[in-house]
């Protein structure tokens, strides 16, 4: 019997497929268990997430991007030999599905190695000792008003272009290693998040991928932290940080937005401080926005004009993307993914407000 199953199995795919149903008690145990979740992401997880980033980091392009392309041929590839196969019995064209069955138990297995228990840790503000409240709109207002006030205090060592948007006056090499030693600091400061050297890469897609609305992407099968450049670079700078947060296992939304922002302020680069201070003013104003309306507008009367008009800029970049059927597939796609992982969906992006609220009150 385990002879008739090893011819139409291979013996690599059931090696694959018994790590796959290993890496689903894992998964559930972390669902159970706080405390195994957290040693595993930070034990566990962290070897292989830096085993993937270590292996990828030195690959100038995005290993992820050039996989994905070579699905559509390499799938027609395997159709054809499967269809080939089957003239020489129904073993034969066995093998080639579950040979491509064993694929998606591997992608699973990395995903669960790399990524799936950093969902179900403890939460960041625990670990931070911040103490998260219900948040009233004076409060918004005051976190809003001091993000404006830190943002421009940046701009005079910011470029502006003639339609408003920020210049970043760097590549994206030298944007990775600027992130690398503020995440040194950041690391310093809160263990728990993992020191790792890496960088982000490019997307070729990028002009395309922005009818998603996503802006960054980390991919947890090849350790890659992937970057749509085709966003303003004020929004690249922090959207960066936050796709090399969640490489460092921060896995929920809003954590990696925070751990983004406090990433971004730490460096000793105007612009980088600049991207931090606005991306999570735009958060918390919009949340203020939602809360009182008037509060809101009295407070844009006192942002910087070229604040303004970079959000101006920005509005006006957004537009020909801002409802498209592709984009409202993603975010079916993306909350239905968060959800599964036991987050609120695609509103926790939004719920970083919580922590930089609370943030800023014990850090003025």
């Amino acid at each position: 019997m385990l002879k008739k199953i090893t011819r139409a199995v291979p013996v690599w795919s059931l090696c694959i497929f018994a790590a796959a149903l290993l890496a689903l008690l894992v998964q559930i145990a972390c669902v159970y268990s706080m405390p195994f979740a957290d040693f595993f992401n930070g034990t566990i997880g962290a070897f292989f997430r830096a085993a993937l980033s270590y292996l990828t980091v030195w690959i100038p392009f995005s290993l992820a991007e050039t996989l994905i392309f070579a699905v559509p041929a390499l799938f027609v590839i395997l159709l054809v030999l499967c269809i080939r196969a089957a003239k020489d019995g129904l073993v034969h064209a066995m093998r080639y599905v579950f040979g491509v069955l064993s694929v998606g138990a591997l992608i699973y297995v990395l995903f669960v190695l790399t990524f799936a228990a950093g969902y179900r840790t403890a939460p960041l503000n625990e670990k931070m000792e911040i103490q998260t409240a219900k948040i009233s709109a004076e409060e918004l207002f005051d976190a809003a008003d001091l993000l404006a006030r830190r943002t421009e205090e940046t701009l005079d060592e910011i470029t502006f272009r003639a339609d408003g948007a920020s210049v970043m006056p760097y590549s994206y090499d030298t944007l990775s290693d600027k992130l690398m030693d503020a995440y040194d600091q950041v690391c310093t400061a809160y263990p728990f998040i993992q020191k790792l050297y890496s960088r982000v890469k490019p997307l070729t897609v990028s002009p395309l991928m922005t009818y998603t609305h996503i802006s960054g992407v980390y991919t947890m099968f090849t350790g890659e932290a992937n970057l749509n450049t085709n966003y303003p670079d004020y929004v690249i700078a922090y959207t960066a940080a936050h796709e090399l947060a969640h490489q460092r296992g921060i896995a929920r939304e809003n954590e990696a937005n925070f751990v983004a922002f406090l990433v971004c302020i730490a460096s000793d680069d105007p612009y980088i401080r600049y991207s931090g201070y606005l991306n999570m003013y735009e958060y918390v104003a919009s949340a203020l926005y939602s809360a009182s309306p008037e509060m809101y507008r009295a407070l844009l009367d006192t942002v910087h004009i070229r604040v303004r008009r970079e959000m101006i800029a920005y509005s006006k970049f957004f537009e020909p993307y801002r409802k498209t059927v592709v984009s409202e597939i993603s975010d079916t796609v993306n909350n239905t993914y968060l959800t599964l992982q036991g987050t609120e969906g695609v509103k926790s992006y939004g719920m970083v407000v919580d922590l930089a609220v609370a943030y800023l009150k014990e850090n003025p």
